[in-house]
């Protein structure tokens, strides 16, 4: 490690924070180690705010601490290296090799827009042999296609370590409880027979008091049967369902998705800053004249709900749900708002 990286992850003083955030930032990402490319990058003038680079110190600051100094993870955890780490659990680990960037995808935290964006850096999807410059015209499905993109997974683990050590490596969380808020209304409010049939029935039928609900989705939501939020997060908290692995990764830890004790995130931005930390990212990245993130959509889960939400979930139930994501909570600096 070098002096400044050594530098970085000390604790500072105001004035000392700001000299180390300045030049980890200009060394890290504006003379960025990508390797012996020539990327289509142009000069950018927009000055780096230093508002922005504090809160990106604060936050690596934070995931650091907690995996290697004062944080709750096992032993077995803590002392868990890359190479450990089966191929399967690095399968959200997108790659760009043309900008040397690697995004760790997270579901329900706008994934399906940076999807978008990596597909028009990468140049991986074309329509007449012409790569997509506008994310805005890549459909919905073929964004969701696992062969328009490049995982990391697919190469050996000796090429993934190089590629991780070489290229700039981002992430971006969202509030635990709000992501699972996001994800229920997503995959079990809407009519979506997958979900639906692998996990649907049989929250219905364990915690829902229905012994026989309907195989269609479209049946079982026409008779206005589907589970509740409380079934939902009785499924989650249930001994049985923890017993059979990791969870879906609609609803999985953050931290099984993403590995932050494994790999060193360059950059993690937030959910709830999301539009100024995208820009953020597209400007020390240089692709901020190449892609531009788009909008989110307006029925986005709000971080005010939450309360609502989780009204009538006993805290017994909200006890376990905190201790199954304390790690994200404790991760990303999330309070768990009262519950």
């Amino acid at each position: 490690m070098t002096r400044m990286k050594e530098q970085f992850w000390t604790t500072a003083s105001k004035e000392e924070e700001n000299s180390i955030i300045s030049e980890e930032f200009e060394n890290q990402f504006l003379d960025s180690k990508m390797g012996n490319k020539s990327p289509e990058w142009k000069n950018q003038t927009n000055p780096i705010s230093l508002d922005l680079g504090q809160r990106q110190y604060i936050r690596r600051k934070l995931v650091h601490d907690f995996c290697h100094i004062n944080g709750t993870l096992s032993s077995l955890e803590k002392n868990r290296t890359f190479y450990d780490i089966p191929k399967h659990e690095l399968e959200n680990l997108i790659v760009d090799d043309r900008h040397g960037i690697i995004y760790c995808y997270v579901p329900k935290v706008g994934c399906t827009q940076w999807k978008r964006v990596m597909i028009v850096l990468s140049e991986t999807l074309k329509v007449n042999g012409v790569p997509y410059k506008n994310p805005l015209d890549i459909s919905y499905d073929d964004t969701h296609v696992r062969t328009n993109l490049v995982f990391l997974n697919r190469f050996s683990k000796q090429v993934m370590k190089e590629k991780l050590e070489k290229y700039k490596k981002f992430i971006f969380v969202r509030h635990p409880y709000v992501r699972l808020i996001s994800a229920y209304r997503d995959k079990f409010v809407k009519e979506n027979q997958e979900f639906y049939t692998r996990y649907g029935v049989h929250m219905l039928r364990k915690y829902g008091n229905n012994s026989s609900p309907p195989a269609k989705v479209k049946v079982a939501h026409a008779a206005g049967i589907l589970p509740s939020f409380s079934n939902f997060i009785q499924y989650v908290t249930d001994p049985e369902t923890l017993k059979h692995g990791l969870f879906d990764e609609h609803w999985r830890q953050m931290y099984h998705l993403c590995h932050p004790c494994q790999i060193n995130y360059d950059f993690i931005g937030k959910m709830e800053t999301m539009e100024e930390d995208a820009a953020f990212l597209l400007h020390i990245l240089h692709v901020d004249n190449i892609v531009k993130l788009p909008p989110g959509y307006t029925n986005r889960t709000a971080e005010s709900w939450v309360r609502e939400w989780y009204a009538n979930i006993p805290d017994e139930w909200k006890r376990k749900l905190y201790k199954i994501y304390e790690s994200d909570f404790k991760l990303f600096g999330y309070s768990d708002l009262g519950h």
